[in-house]
């Protein structure tokens, strides 16, 4: 490996995370917090984890900085970040991962509210009188 450390982004709703791979035995570090800290709950920390199982890449550290939305949001664009940052390691992990689906960019967003309604679709109360 020419470089030491892989950069890339990964992005869900609001939530933004900037991925760095180093090098190391394979911890994960979220906003300067051990996983098990930052994630309470055992699907959010398997989501993070999918892409590096799925490849059985072991031998990383993962440090990540993200921001925005809410935990969920964070997750999935964390796994997004970690696919990304695993393709340029090792090319020949994209196809693995293409059908896996986590390079993909989820697009579903927030919708907005409408003018004389109470949220997006919700309607005021219907009465008759």
């Amino acid at each position: 490996m020419a470089q030491a450390d892989f950069n890339a982004v990964g992005r869900r709703k609001k939530a933004i995370a900037r991925v760095r791979l180093i090098p190391g035995s394979g911890n994960i570090v979220i906003n300067k917090r051990e996983i098990d800290n930052y994630f309470g709950l055992e699907t959010l920390k398997m989501t993070v984890r999918q892409p590096l199982v799925l490849t059985k890449t072991t031998g990383f550290d993962v440090v990540v900085n993200v921001n925005g939305g809410g935990l969920t949001g964070q997750s999935g664009a964390i796994r997004h970040g970690i696919s990304r940052a695993l393709i340029k390691a090792n090319p020949e992990l994209r196809a693995e991962l293409k059908k896996a689906g986590f390079l993909t960019r989820d697009p579903r967003m927030k919708e907005r509210k409408k003018y004389g309604l109470k949220g997006a679709r919700r309607a005021p109360q219907f009465s008759k009188r």
